[in-house]
């Protein structure tokens, strides 16, 4: 239901541009890895991921399972809370590991966290944590790098700013895009994987953000 509610309101917010590489197929049972820039990037990226066939079963902050409506919906798909910082963190890897298991999609953000920056400029992605690299251990799992620029030019900053990005945005209809890469099979020791995806997921950024001519993507 996501994918499709997603498929339906994005190009109402924005307009939406989708590009592969050569080759790329998101097999049943991948592991999709998107910066993460926006709170709006989550219906941005699931939109463009149903435009190639692909579903996934998302891992999201917890919080978000107690929003009204929203959190029914997360949890009847099967999407999987991250508890950060809490007991139940572990668990949120064994669930995407039966996600897995069963040939479903999995959509991480590797980041954990949004950038603390004001502006609607892009950037490249910060500092990956472990967990993916954690579950490629324990599953053997594909990794699909994704990266998706121009969400940040519907929500960013604070709290007003990101309201009135999002009441404008019908009327701006900024331009977005996401290029889904090749899939990868990470090797090595947690720090290696991580660091390879992370710069397979940058490596997609830019050239998604070099589409919508920024300057952060430009200039590298």
């Amino acid at each position: 239901m996501l994918s499709r509610i997603a498929d339906i309101l994005v190009p109402a917010f924005g307009r939406l541009s989708v590009t592969t590489d050569p080759g790329c197929e998101i097999a049943p049972g991948s592991i999709i890895c998107a910066n993460h820039t926006s709170l709006a990037d989550p219906a941005i990226v699931i939109a463009a991921l149903r435009r190639l066939g692909a579903e996934p079963v998302i891992m999201a902050a917890a919080g978000l399972w107690r929003v009204p409506v929203l959190g029914r919906s997360l949890a009847r798909e099967g999407h999987i809370p991250v508890h950060r910082g809490d007991r139940r963190a572990a668990a949120a890897l064994d669930l995407a590991a039966h996600a897995l298991d069963q040939g479903r999609c999995l959509l991480i953000y590797a980041e954990g966290a949004l950038p603390r920056r004001k502006d609607a400029a892009e950037a490249a992605p910060g500092s990956f944590r472990s967990g993916l690299a954690r579950l490629v251990e324990r599953t053997g799992a594909p990794v699909v790098p994704v990266g998706q620029a121009g969400a940040r030019r519907i929500t960013s900053g604070g709290v007003v700013k990101q309201l009135a990005g999002l009441a404008t945005a019908p009327a701006r209809r900024p331009d977005l895009h996401v290029h889904v890469a090749a899939p990868l099979t990470l090797a090595g020791d947690t720090t290696t994987r991580t660091a390879r995806a992370r710069t397979a997921v940058t490596t997609a950024w830019r050239t998604a953000a070099a589409h919508l001519g920024e300057p952060a993507a430009l200039a590298a």
